[in-house]
């Protein structure tokens, strides 16, 4: 079983003491699991100490902090855990400046997470417990707690509800299992009505300008019967990816620079992957490392890359790989 395994690892280890690191600009998918798998960590191992960590966090993540009993350190006592969790977090790229802090320790590494499994993560990581079937890390937080027997109270299983919600954008990505998992949380006590109302977030005016820069920056390409579009803003790429999606595109791809780190946020309809079979995580972003210095992945109609170099000619190689992709 996936439980016992962790909890034989950190046996061995003698572990009294552990750190469940998030990504960058943690997303509710990551928080909320791993607010909820600390709590069935303290239920099986009650005197084990734990901090969860994340260097920064999204609009929606902060927000969720404001309703539930989640307290995450910017400044985690990395070199004092014996045991570091990667939660929703497919590499160590993804933790910034803390990568570097994490190597030097040689401490043991565990990965959990629902993104497939990047060769240079398999090859640091001590322990992997990866579904990429999986909707959101979310969900396999949930099934561990179910092979560790562990019953979910309510707040629990409301931060479990809310970062499923959020990574399958509202179950229009979800699979039938994901449905499953739903009813039996809310049987725990989670409710689809509060949730929805806290991952409800008013666009900010940064957030509409960047958007509206975004669509006038854009260039239009036409492939087959497809529409790709790029752009360019100096933040909120993932939300001006999504909003020249609503306007109409097939494809959106939106960069930008800021203190140094390029980032890169892809958006596709569900009926582009339906009927290609592009997955702009692993067919676009991941591969997108190849051609320009940094970590690309993601989900099928959602990734991201982050990097260093040039922000054209990264956007001109990511333009290349979506063309290559449909002529094969």
């Amino acid at each position: 079983m996936r439980f016992q395994s962790i909890m034989d690892f950190l046996e061995r280890f003698n572990s009294n003491f552990v750190v469940l690191l998030c990504h960058h600009n943690a997303d509710p998918d990551a928080i909320c699991s791993a607010y909820t798998f600390s709590q069935v960590l303290r239920k099986i191992k009650p005197d084990l100490k734990i901090e969860i960590a994340a260097q920064g966090l999204s609009k929606l993540s902060k927000q969720i902090l404001g309703t539930l009993p989640i307290d995450v350190n910017m400044s985690p006592r990395i070199e004092e855990a014996e045991v570091i969790f990667l939660i929703d977090t497919s590499t160590l790229k993804q933790l910034d400046d803390w990568m570097k802090r994490i190597e030097n320790t040689g401490k043991k590494l565990i990965l959990i997470d629902h993104h497939p499994l990047h060769p240079q993560t398999k090859n640091q990581a001590a322990l992997c417990i990866i579904d990429d079937k999986a909707s959101s890390t979310c969900e396999i937080i949930f099934e561990l707690s179910k092979e560790a027997k562990v019953r979910l109270n309510r707040i629990e299983a409301q931060a479990l509800f809310l970062g499923i919600i959020f990574d399958t954008k509202h179950f229009t990505i979800a699979n039938s299992n994901t449905f499953k998992v739903a009813a039996e949380l809310v049987n725990c006590g989670a409710s689809a009505e509060e949730a929805l109302s806290t991952l409800s977030l008013p666009m900010t005016s940064s957030e509409r300008i960047a958007r509206l820069k975004a669509a006038n920056r854009l260039r239009i390409y036409r492939i087959g019967k497809w529409l790709l579009t790029v752009s360019h803003t100096g933040s909120y790429q993932a939300s001006a990816a999504r909003g020249l999606l609503s306007l109409g595109t097939h494809v959106a791809v939106v960069g930008g620079i800021k203190k140094g780190i390029l980032r890169i946020s892809m958006r596709s309809s569900n009926e582009f992957y339906i009927t290609t079979g592009i997955h702009l995580g692993n067919d676009i972003a991941k591969p997108l490392g190849n051609h320009v210095q940094g970590i690309g992945g993601g989900h099928s109609t959602s990734a991201g890359f982050n990097g260093e170099g040039d922000l054209e000619v990264a956007l001109r190689e990511c333009f290349k790989l979506i063309k290559k992709s449909l002529k094969n």
